[in-house]
Protein backbone atom coordinates (compact mmCIF):
# COMPACT_ATOMS: atom_id res chain seq x y z
CA UNK A 1 0.00 0.00 0.00
CA UNK A 2 1.10 3.55 -1.11
CA UNK A 3 -0.35 6.72 -0.95
CA UNK A 4 2.37 7.69 -4.09
CA UNK A 5 2.91 5.23 -6.34
CA UNK A 6 5.50 6.29 -8.81
CA UNK A 7 7.79 7.04 -5.76
CA UNK A 8 7.26 3.19 -4.83
CA UNK A 9 8.15 2.10 -8.41
CA UNK A 10 11.36 4.08 -8.45
CA UNK A 11 11.99 2.97 -5.08
CA UNK A 12 11.78 -0.68 -6.22
CA UNK A 13 13.32 -0.55 -9.86
CA UNK A 14 16.24 1.59 -7.84
CA UNK A 15 16.64 -1.90 -6.61
CA UNK A 16 18.70 0.51 -3.64
CA UNK A 17 17.15 -1.13 -0.27
CA UNK A 18 16.81 -4.51 0.62
CA UNK A 19 13.83 -6.55 1.10
CA UNK A 20 11.31 -8.50 -1.33
CA UNK A 21 12.04 -6.85 -4.43
CA UNK A 22 15.71 -6.50 -4.72
CA UNK A 23 15.97 -10.14 -3.62
CA UNK A 24 13.30 -11.30 -6.19
CA UNK A 25 14.35 -8.80 -8.62
CA UNK A 26 10.34 -7.04 -8.66
CA UNK A 27 10.87 -3.94 -11.37
CA UNK A 28 7.49 -4.29 -13.36
CA UNK A 29 3.82 -3.27 -11.89
CA UNK A 30 1.80 -5.75 -12.94
CA UNK A 31 -0.90 -5.08 -10.86
CA UNK A 32 -2.74 -2.31 -8.49
CA UNK A 33 -6.07 -1.05 -7.71
CA UNK A 34 -6.72 2.45 -6.40
CA UNK A 35 -9.02 3.66 -3.60
CA UNK A 36 -9.32 6.70 -1.75
CA UNK A 37 -10.33 4.49 1.56
CA UNK A 38 -7.06 3.71 3.20
CA UNK A 39 -8.84 0.96 5.70
CA UNK A 40 -9.95 -0.38 2.29
CA UNK A 41 -6.27 -0.19 0.81
CA UNK A 42 -4.89 -2.03 4.12
CA UNK A 43 -8.02 -4.61 4.04
CA UNK A 44 -7.00 -5.85 0.66
CA UNK A 45 -3.37 -5.97 1.10
CA UNK A 46 -4.04 -8.06 3.67
CA UNK A 47 -6.10 -10.69 1.68
CA UNK A 48 -4.18 -10.44 -1.08
CA UNK A 49 -0.73 -11.34 1.13
CA UNK A 50 -2.66 -13.99 2.53
CA UNK A 51 -4.28 -15.62 -0.29
CA UNK A 52 -2.15 -18.45 -2.81
CA UNK A 53 0.08 -17.82 -4.92
CA UNK A 54 -2.47 -18.68 -7.93
CA UNK A 55 -4.89 -16.43 -6.69
CA UNK A 56 -3.03 -13.77 -6.73
CA UNK A 57 -1.66 -15.05 -10.47
CA UNK A 58 -5.57 -15.22 -11.19
CA UNK A 59 -5.97 -11.95 -10.00
CA UNK A 60 -2.93 -10.57 -12.15
CA UNK A 61 -4.14 -12.09 -15.63
CA UNK A 62 -7.71 -10.94 -14.63
CA UNK A 63 -6.49 -6.98 -14.86
CA UNK A 64 -3.51 -7.67 -17.15
CA UNK A 65 -3.16 -11.32 -19.08
CA UNK A 66 0.22 -10.19 -21.23
CA UNK A 67 1.78 -9.09 -17.53
CA UNK A 68 2.94 -5.92 -18.98
CA UNK A 69 4.80 -3.29 -17.13
CA UNK A 70 1.56 -0.94 -16.16
CA UNK A 71 4.38 1.83 -15.32
CA UNK A 72 6.26 1.30 -18.29
CA UNK A 73 4.92 4.96 -19.66
CA UNK A 74 5.26 6.66 -16.48
CA UNK A 75 8.67 9.13 -16.00
CA UNK A 76 10.54 7.12 -13.30
CA UNK A 77 13.77 8.57 -13.99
Amino acid sequence: MTNNILNRMIYHKSQSHKGFASAYNCKKLVWFEETNDVFAAIDTEKKIKAGSRQKKIDLINEMNPEWEDLSKEWVLD
